[in-house]
């Protein structure tokens, strides 16, 4: 594509859970000045048989740190397929199920909204103690990692996802903000789930439900110019810290 002079490149993701845990880091050294990547088409295939559950859905929200991160080659992004009726469909998982009178919306869904409306202008670096950024590599424990400046409300946004087993405690200190600016309030939002497996449309019979698994956005505690929180096990949080 680089000789052929392309512009964009259209790549596809339908891979196993395996592939999303450690790819985060797949755009990190990729080559600047050949074409830009357009993510066409991506989703995990979680285990069992292709279901929407929340730890696909997990891992599709590890995944994604890296193309924020490197939001100057992932021009656009866009999961797919996006719409399936519970009574007509062929291919699994789905972002969007309904029947003739209901929607509902699957945990990937959720991780796509958390991303959408949680935006940046800009690019941060978000580093662990050796320099590296999170993805989820040996030493880091699950964590993956992104986190962008947002000029038009003048917030900085921080996602983490702990697909480990155990919760987490981080510790983020920022830097570049002037000597005595201290941020005025926080918002986090969480996507968490104690079953793994469970799904908002039940695979066992493809039906339309309640959704049981949806974000919750509460407000936090700010301590001057640094944050420190607890990463449940198993989770996907945004910050959303207010200069």
């Amino acid at each position: 594509m680089k000789e052929l002079e392309a512009d964009l490149v259209d790549e596809h993701y339908y891979c196993p859970e395996d592939w999303f845990i450690n790819n985060a880091a797949r755009y990190d050294s990729y080559e600047r000045k050949g074409p830009k990547v357009f993510a066409g088409e991506y989703a995990c295939h979680g285990a069992g048989r292709k279901w929407n559950h929340f730890n696909a859905s997990l891992l599709e929200a590890g995944f994604m740190t890296g193309l924020e991160r490197n939001a100057d080659i992932v021009r656009m992004a866009t999961y797919a397929p996006l719409f399936a009726h519970v009574e007509g469909w062929q291919w699994r998982p789905d972002l969007i199920w309904y029947d003739n009178l209901n929607v509902t919306r699957s945990c990937s869904y959720y991780v796509q909204q958390m991303y959408s409306t949680n935006k940046g202008t800009h690019v941060l670096k978000l580093l662990d103690d050796a320099q590296k950024p999170y993805t989820g590599a040996a030493g880091q424990d699950g964590l993956y990692a992104s986190a962008v400046y947002d000029e038009t409300d003048n917030t900085i946004v921080i996602k983490v996802i702990n697909i480990g087993d155990e919760s987490q405690e981080i510790n983020v200190a920022l830097s570049g903000l002037k000597r005595n600016e201290t941020l005025k309030k926080g918002v986090v939002t969480t996507l968490h789930s104690d079953d793994i497996y469970a799904d908002n449309v039940p695979h066992t019979n493809l039906v339309i439900a309640p959704e049981t698994i949806k974000p919750i956005t509460s407000e936090i505690e700010l301590n001057g110019q640094n944050l420190s929180v607890t990463i449940p096990a198993k989770t996907f949080v945004v910050y959303r810290l207010y200069r």
